[in-house]
Order: structure tokens, then sequence, then C-alpha cells
């Protein structure tokens, strides 16, 4: 939220920008500020149809008025914390995220002039920063709870270690170990999409459970071998199934790029083919 805000001053030009994320049904809570000279506006809850952000968040397209305490096209709930402000000209973009409002940005003037059709594009493009990194956000957490299922089994109860012990003997079947499989591919692919620091910790954490998930008794187990991040990445992908152009869509690297993360990973591995280094990988639990 604050790197769109920052884009939608720089874009706008707008002195001052602030907005927030949905907070219980269709009320959204103002959280970021940058500019402001006061904590009027800190923590406000807008209302759906409530003022100029709950106005967009009714309509889910964005709105501007040119003096905002004058303005017959809004209510004027929030006149109070505006005027502190010293706020007048002000537009209001929706974040919206398949077809649900999440959240607003707000870029606003402390002086009563129109604000033109750029100035609102360029706060709608800000918006979609936002929309973007939520539908990421969203889809690991979709993921996470994909893969602590897997891992923990019908009953709940079992843990990373639990799974280690069962896969010489009962245990997931072939379909949990394709879902754990799947789930393990697709965060690793994510996570340097991922901006939240403590999400990306998490998503990261949960990579580490799934992949020492086929670790072998240490009597059994290869002697360890250091992959770095990307390589693990594209051995997730190309465990997959992927092609190098598969895997490279998918982490947003080249192909070329693929192939020198895929051959090292597979010389450290001393693995001749694709298909030796996902073994080997999955032995030195670097895969699940």
């Amino acid at each position: 939220m604050r790197a769109a805000l920052l884009r939608l001053r720089r874009g706008t030009g707008l002195p001052v920008a602030f907005g927030g994320l949905l907070d219980g049904p269709r009320q959204v809570r103002i959280g970021e500020l940058i500019g402001t000279g006061t904590r009027a506006l800190q923590g406000l809850a807008i209302s759906s149809g409530n003022g100029l952000g709950g106005k967009a968040v009714a309509l889910s397209r964005p709105c501007a008025v040119t003096d905002y305490h004058v303005s017959r096209h809004i209510s004027h709930e929030y006149d109070a914390a505006v005027a502190a402000e010293g706020l007048r000209s002000v537009l209001a973009a929706p974040v919206v995220v398949r077809r649900r409002v999440r959240g607003v940005l707000y870029g606003a003037l402390r002086a009563a002039q129109p604000l033109g059709d750029r100035t609102l594009s360029a706060a709608v493009a800000a918006a979609r920063d936002v929309e973007q990194a939520l539908v990421v956000r969203d889809e690991v957490r979709s993921l996470l709870a994909a893969a602590r299922e897997a891992v923990a089994g019908p009953d709940g109860a079992r843990g990373a270690g639990a799974v280690s012990a069962s896969v010489s003997g009962p245990g997931p079947g072939p379909e949990a170990w394709e879902q754990v499989r799947e789930a393990h591919g697709a965060l690793r692919a994510l996570a340097p999409r991922v901006t939240d620091a403590s999400l990306r910790a998490e998503l990261l954490a949960v990579c580490g459970r799934l992949e020492s998930a086929t670790l072998l008794p240490d009597h059994a187990r290869d002697r360890p071998v250091a992959l770095a991040p990307r390589e693990v990445d594209v051995l997730s992908c190309v465990a997959g199934g992927a092609t190098n152009a598969t895997a490279a869509e998918r982490l947003g690297l080249r192909p070329e790029t693929v192939k020198g993360y895929l051959r090292s990973a597979m010389r450290k591995l001393g693995a001749h083919t694709r298909w030796e280094a996902v073994v080997a990988a999955r032995r030195a639990g670097l895969l699940p």
C-alpha cells in the first residue's frame, strides 16, 4: 500500500496520498498516510456509500471532487477529518480484486482545482499495483493452506517429521504427494513476487518443511548438497514436468537463464539428466 501511494504521488503530482484496505464487510480503514500534516485521517473507517471513498467503493470506480466540503455529489460524514488536514480537491481510486473492492487509494490537494483525466489514470495505475499484490498474496495463502493440509494429512496430526517417517511405510498416497509437490513448485515460483516480508518468510518456511518431508534416515541419506534458491526453483518446475520455456515463464526468467541454473544444479548433484537431478534433489531433502 505504501509503495502504491508513493507511485500515486509521483504519477499525479498530488502532495497528499493516503489509503487503506478492507476492514470488515464493505468498510475500508485508512492505514497509510503520506504528505499529511496531522493524524486526523489515521484509522478512519470509510463505509460503503459514505464520503468520496465510500462512493468509490459502492460504484467500484474512481471518483473525484474539486472542493470536498461543498460538493453535492458526496455525503459529508468525514468533513471534520478532511477539514483538519486542510484538503480541498480529492480523488479516490478503488482497489478491486475479482470484482470485489479490497481497498481505496486517495490523492489530494489543499487547493480547490479540477483533477483531470491524466491524474485519475495515474491514480488507477497505482491502485493496480495493490490489486496485483493482493492477487499474489491470496494465491500464496491458498497454496500455504493446501500445503499444510497435505503435510498434516486427513487427521490433522501429521507434521513434516511424521510425513518423513511414513515415506518408507504407510502414509500419504501418490495423489497426496503430487499435491504436496505441486504446491511446493507453485510456492517456490511465487516467492520472488511476494513483497510482504513476513508472508514471504512464512512461505519459505513451509517450502522448507515440504522439502524435508521426504528425507530418508541419516544412514541412507545422500551427502548434503547446497543449491542456490533459483536452482531449487528451477528443479521444482522440472519436477512438475515443466519445459525450460515454461519454467522461465513461471519464474520470470529467460530460458537461457533457466538452462544455466539447471546445468549448475545437475553438476552439483552429480546428475546426467533432468530426472536424475530431481531424484537426487529429493533424496537430499531439497525437493518434496
